[in-house]
């Protein structure tokens, strides 16, 4: 990027009502085949002028193409079985009713080529695509097959790979992987965790990052937060061996929360998108309370690594609140690119 502090979002946007239920995460889809497909499409554009109304540099789909972050993904592989639901905890956090690995996974087709195509044609900015990470797959599932976490999340890794060189074949400049498990399976993280991220990784001819946060602003993750006192230091646990993996960009969570900014350091030498926006409040930031994080943030990493984005998705929001936040963003970032170009 030649643009200094470029501005991104984490994740999803809200869904227009004729799609999904508006400020509902996961909610079903409204339409079905070819009017969904359609629907998505629309979907995508609407989204994508959003961001660009807001003055956000590295553009996404919001995620309009997907129901929900992870599991939309793993319902174009084969060995799992969405019929066959079990109870299960994710992330240590709350029960869910889950889909079960049945037989060895594979990815028969591209998932999300086709979608990111269609967004590389609506767009000349930098455009980014996320994908579930292997670990964060893994703990949204029964394994009945593999029967170990670090075997299928191996696997997924396998898959996840031919998805992402299919993804910059078509245009995308930046895919992030979502492995919010990260934050709470520490010595998994450091075992497997991260090697199974770099093999997602392998041979991909773009940029490649992950993000890690604490969730969407749903109950079960902020009564969570609520438990980990005045200091969160999860991202300690993980941050020296990201550092030293092949990972271009790490994605976190800063605003509104008890993260301490000096932790970026154990990430110096990469580029890290820093979370300015609070998803889990429908109170929007000024630019300034942006600005302030964001100088928070350059006294721990260069100016040229810093990417301004959001703690996590907005799905949840009102359209109108995700609008005013991205903004904010965008303003909040302007003011502190003046001041670096004094």
């Amino acid at each position: 990027m030649k643009t200094l502090l470029p501005t991104s979002t984490a994740g999803s946007l809200p869904k227009p009502a004729w799609l999904a239920q508006p400020e509902t995460l996961w909610s079903p889809w409204k339409l079905q085949d070819e009017e969904l497909a359609e629907g998505k499409r629309d979907a995508l554009r609407v989204s994508l002028h959003d961001q660009q109304r807001a003055g956000i540099d590295i553009v996404s789909d919001g995620e309009q193409t997907r129901q929900h972050f992870v599991t939309t993904f793993i319902e174009h592989l084969s060995g799992v079985d969405f019929e066959q639901r079990e109870i299960v905890k994710i992330r240590d956090r709350y029960d869910a009713s889950v889909p079960s690995v049945v037989g060895p996974v594979a990815r028969e087709k591209p998932v999300f080529v086709e979608d990111a195509k269609f967004l590389r044609q609506q767009t000349d900015q930098p455009i980014k695509w996320a994908l579930p990470g292997p670990m964060t797959m893994v703990d949204t599932l029964f394994d009945g097959h593999y029967k170990s976490r670090e075997k299928l999340a191996w696997e997924f890794a396998k898959i996840l790979n031919q998805e992402a060189r299919d993804l910059a074949a078509a245009g995308v400049d930046i895919i992030q992987f979502d492995e919010p498990a990260f934050n709470v399976f520490f010595d998994e993280v450091n075992d497997w965790g991260i090697a199974a991220l770099e093999k997602a990784i392998e041979g991909v001819a773009c940029e490649t990052g992950v993000h890690i946060c604490y969730g969407y602003g749903i109950k079960a993750n902020t009564d969570w937060k609520k438990t980990l006192g005045s200091e969160w230091r999860q991202y300690e646990e993980i941050f020296p061996k990201l550092q030293a993996s092949n990972i271009d960009i790490v994605s976190l969570e800063c605003q509104n929360s008890h993260v301490p900014m000096e932790l970026i350091e154990l990430i110096r030498g990469k580029k890290v998108m820093v979370g300015a926006i609070d998803v889990a409040t429908n109170t929007i930031e000024t630019p300034e309370e942006v600005a302030a994080t964001l100088r928070k943030a350059l006294k721990f990493v260069d100016a040229d690594k810093l990417y301004p984005c959001t703690n996590c998705g907005m799905t949840p929001l009102s359209r109108q609140v995700a609008q005013g936040k991205l903004k904010a963003l965008s303003a909040g970032a302007a003011i502190v690119r003046e001041e670096l170009a004094r």
